[in-house]
């Protein structure tokens, strides 16, 4: 894995090697202010060895949004001097991201603006309808772009970066789905770009000619009648003319209906978007997203795809991810899972971002040194996320510890990991499995029991053990031998039935639901085989890559499927859900089970489903079944994880990971 770590230039800045982490709002600021939270969260990054950190996105001007870094005013240089020389001193390269979100941002009625945008159509995202920008509007922003620029330059930033993706200003005005105007800035190409061109121009006056400017582009913008990848590489060689120095390419609008950061995403997906724009432009191109390890970034830059990889969840899952492959130690990175419930679930909810796999997310400026002065005998049972992420961090702040597991380590993290769209459970469960091998800590593969316990000796036990799924005993029919758990299936224990009636519509029932659409669907060999050889047409092709053999049918007795599934993922699980062709019924309680049909009672009629497997997804209960007796001998027992009520994993890990803390108390 060289290629990825040789030094590149953009202009005159000299990239130590080609790992660049891009803006990401992380809500770290309520004034737009530098914030001790948000330089050590970078600092952090830094010291990993990221070369280019971006940050942003950094408002321009009073219509640019919300809760984003402040950039407009000159008050905020000082506090960005004091960030931009902080990431300097640990050999970090950084850009200032220049953000107008256009019609994506809200109206502003303490100052009496609407948002502004390239026409008068309404915003898909905010519901709201903006300006229209006039001749003096254009000018106003064109100018609020450059002194941002200036100021990014006095902050001591080495470059900037000209937000043109996502759907944002600039894209609406590239765009004819957003751009009706009959003017000058509408109509041919040429039109179209006009404004993005006076942009740079305005900028490139303002910071001088050795100024390195990069612009983040949509390389598709995804969405009916945008702008696709040949479109693109059109404008971003007029781009290049005006002087960008390089290209960040990534995916479609906010809007878009392709999903591009999710789970269900492929590794690597979209280089090949990346890959449309180098081979039309001269300058270094960025490729972006779901590329979440060194070896797949390397081989990026090894073929041509592109000459710079971003990596923005992943750094935030692991800030050290660079320096752990150069020191050679691969196998310690904790990689990022695209579960988006710490950082983008938060984001769209506006709160500050955490991380599932990195619970230090968001504390870097509070846990320095955990190193505790006085070391106890730790037994914690339960392997799963949170007795695992416990024990590692018990072990780093100096404590003996000794974990118990009856069965693998991992959990329910195994479980998750089986269903569609969240394979890369399974990666996190092994990372947190590598993190206790290599830290030698005692692992017993027993059941613990009281005796063995008793025979510890501890100082303090941490109660781990998870969660059981609830059988519902209540319903008549339970019993009979083709209704199964959700678990057993995940484990692909079960022979599969034909007509399959899932009982929850939860996180749990619809990952289920999406396991068995699979079945009998083309694979990613197979449908290239077939395309390749012509040998089925091609909408045949789709056909079969989406369409599984079995029935399916969801029962649900709440209003609304997916519930407890995170806002910036559920709408591609019910997306999918609705391609497959899963029947989707919700106020809908199940009151029997026979052998060939389920009944169920909606809108207070009773029906039935034809049945030949039944499969109960109705959520779970905390496993603390020892945890009576334990509290009996011993004082100190401390109950984390599901074990204390089921929640999600990210509850789970923090708690795991702030364990030290309660051992001190």
């Amino acid at each position: 894995m060289k290629y990825v770590f040789e030094p590149i230039r953009i202009r005159n800045m000299e990239l130590k090697n080609r790992i660049a982490m891009p803006a990401m709002h992380l809500h770290y600021s309520e004034d737009g202010t530098v914030t001790d939270l948000l330089l050590e969260f970078y600092r952090e990054r830094a010291k990993g060895q990221t070369a280019l950190i971006t940050i942003g996105g950094c408002s321009i001007h009073e219509m640019s949004g919300d809760r984003l870094i402040g950039l407009h005013d000159d008050s905020f240089i000082p506090g960005l001097r004091k960030l931009t020389d902080a990431l300097h001193a640990e050999g970090a390269k950084t850009s200032a991201q220049l953000y107008h979100a256009g019609k994506y941002a809200f109206a502003r009625k303490d100052i009496g603006h609407k948002a502004l945008s390239a026409s008068a159509i309404r915003s898909k995202l905010t519901g709201e309808m903006p300006k229209e920008m006039d001749q003096s509007d254009i000018q106003e922003v064109i100018t609020a772009f450059a002194q941002g620029a200036g100021r990014a330059k006095r902050a001591g930033f080495d470059c900037v970066e000209i937000l043109g993706s996502a759907g944002y200003l600039i894209c609406q005005f590239l765009s004819t789905t957003t751009n009706k105007r009959t003017d000058q800035y509408g109509g041919s190409l040429e039109n179209r770009t006009r404004f993005g061109r006076e942009v740079i121009q305005g900028i490139r006056q303002e910071v001088g000619d050795n100024f390195p400017l990069i612009m983040r582009i949509a390389g598709n913008d995804f969405i009916p009648g945008g702008n696709n990848n040949e479109e693109w590489q059109k404008i971003a060689v007029i781009f290049e003319k005006e002087g960008i120095d390089a290209f960040n390419v990534t995916g479609g609008w906010h809007e878009t209906k392709v999903p591009q950061l999710t789970g269900g995403v492929p590794h690597g997906a979209y280089r090949y978007l990346a890959a449309g724009i180098k081979k039309a432009v001269q300058v270094p191109v960025f490729a972006s997203n779901r590329i979440n390890d060194i070896a797949m970034a390397d081989e990026i830059i090894r073929t041509g795809i592109a000459d710079i990889v971003n990596m923005a969840r992943p750094l935030i899952a692991d800030p050290y991810l660079p320096l752990k492959v150069m020191e050679g130690r691969d196998n310690e990175v904790m990689h990022c899972i695209a579960c988006n419930q710490g950082c983008f679930d938060a984001v769209f909810a506006d709160q500050a971002v955490s991380c599932l796999v990195n619970p230090r997310v968001g504390h870097e400026h509070e846990v320095v040194s955990r190193k505790t002065q006085h070391p106890q005998k730790v037994v914690i049972i339960g392997g799963g996320p949170a007795g695992m992420q416990a024990a590692v961090s018990a072990h780093d702040a100096g404590h003996s510890v000794i974990l118990y597991e009856k069965k693998k380590l991992g959990g329910q993290l195994d479980l998750a990991g089986a269903s569609p769209g969240k394979r890369d459970f399974l990666l996190l469960s092994a990372d947190l499995s590598v993190q206790v091998q290599i830290r030698n800590i005692t692992l017993k593969k027993e059941e613990a029991t009281l005796e063995k316990i008793r025979a510890e000796k501890p100082d303090k036990i941490v109660l781990a053990s998870g969660a059981r799924e609830i059988f519902p005993s209540r319903i008549p029919g339970m019993d009979l031998p083709h209704v199964v758990s959700a678990w057993s299936v995940l484990r692909d224990e079960p022979k599969i039935g034909q007509n399959i009636i899932i009982i929850g519509g939860g996180a749990v029932g619809t990952e289920v639901a999406l396991h068995m659409a699979d079945i009998g669907t083309l694979d990613g060999e197979t449908t290239r085989f077939l395309i390749e050889n012509e040998a089925e047409d091609l909408q045949t092709i789709a056909h079969l890559v989406i369409t599984g053999t079995k029935n399916i049918t969801i029962l649900e007795m709440l209003p609304k499927i997916g519930k407890d599934i995170g806002m910036t993922t559920r709408w591609t699980v019910m997306q999918d859900l609705k391609r497959r062709g899963v029947n989707m019924l919700t106020d809908a309680k199940v009151t029997s089970i026979h052998a060939d049909h389920v009944s169920f009672e909606k809108n207070g009629e009773e029906k039935s489903l034809p049945a030949d497997m039944v499969i109960y997804a109705v959520g779970t209960i905390a496993e603390n079944s020892l945890t009576a007796a334990l509290q009996e001998e011993f004082p100190d027992v401390l109950v984390i994880g599901d074990a204390v009520r089921p929640r999600k994993a990210i509850d789970a890990i923090a708690e795991g990971f702030f364990i030290p803390d309660k051992l001190e108390a």
